[in-house]
């Protein structure tokens, strides 16, 4: 069995909600919908999430100072670190929890669009919802996946602009220095639902241009006028 089971009961009631839109509108725009919906009642932990971001990037350069003031003394740069966040009130991990709370519903959406079930059945102008990208057939069906591919790319354009700015901004800080083992390549990886579309059925991926592109608008706004955290991804 697999250990993505344990998330039936709330696959079913993800199949119900989207089946019922579905009566209403067609169902690749009731995937849409329900996506939106689902985003907005997890907005605010979205907002908590932005703010201890802030927070990090608001103590970047004081923490960036701590290091090197104490190089080479790890039991006085801890202190020092925790003295720092007490003074602040805030926490190194601020944020994080927001957005784990977050992964569940990729989790249950995730399933519902890769399990069988009736809703695959359905299809966005004449291409199944359930036709994985190497079965298509025929000039319409590869105009359906070129496009959805295309928004992907296109917001996953939006968020390595953002990470690589990111990065720019804490480097002229002094906050970030290019030896750091693998900086250089995390804007890259919001190209990664691109290929991870590539992957799943064609029901999935109307999900995954919804959800990331929701993200980017999301933080758009969250971090309007303030720098945009290192290592940020689009989810």
């Amino acid at each position: 069995m697999s250990v993505f089971a344990i998330l039936d009961p709330a696959v079913g009631l993800a199949h119900d909600a989207v089946a019922a839109l579905a009566h209403v509108v067609p169902t690749a725009l009731a995937i849409v919908l329900f996506t939106v919906c689902v985003r907005l009642a997890l907005h605010p932990l979205a907002r908590a999430a932005a703010r201890g971001e802030k927070t990090r990037a608001r103590l970047a350069p004081r923490i960036a100072e701590l290091n090197r003031k104490h190089k080479g003394r790890p039991e006085k740069l801890q202190a020092a670190l925790a003295e720092l966040y007490r003074e602040e009130k805030a926490s190194p991990f601020a944020g994080c929890l927001p957005m784990l709370v977050q992964l569940p519903f990729f989790s249950v959406m995730y399933r519902l669009f890769t399990t069988p079930n009736d809703l695959l059945g359905h299809t966005l102008f004449g291409t199944p919802l359930g036709l994985h990208v190497g079965g298509a057939q025929g000039a319409g069906q590869w105009a359906v996946f070129g496009l959805l591919y295309a928004g992907l790319a296109a917001v996953a354009y939006v968020g390595f602009r953002r990470a690589r700015r990111a990065q720019a901004d804490a480097a002229a800080q002094g906050t970030a220095t290019p030896q750091q083992p693998g900086l250089a390549f995390l804007p890259y990886l919001s190209f990664g639902t691109v290929v991870f579309a590539a992957l799943v059925p064609l029901a999935a991926g109307v999900y995954l241009l919804t959800t990331t592109a929701w993200s980017a608008a999301e933080r758009a706004w969250l971090h309007r006028g303030a720098p945009v955290p290192v290592g940020v991804a689009l989810v």
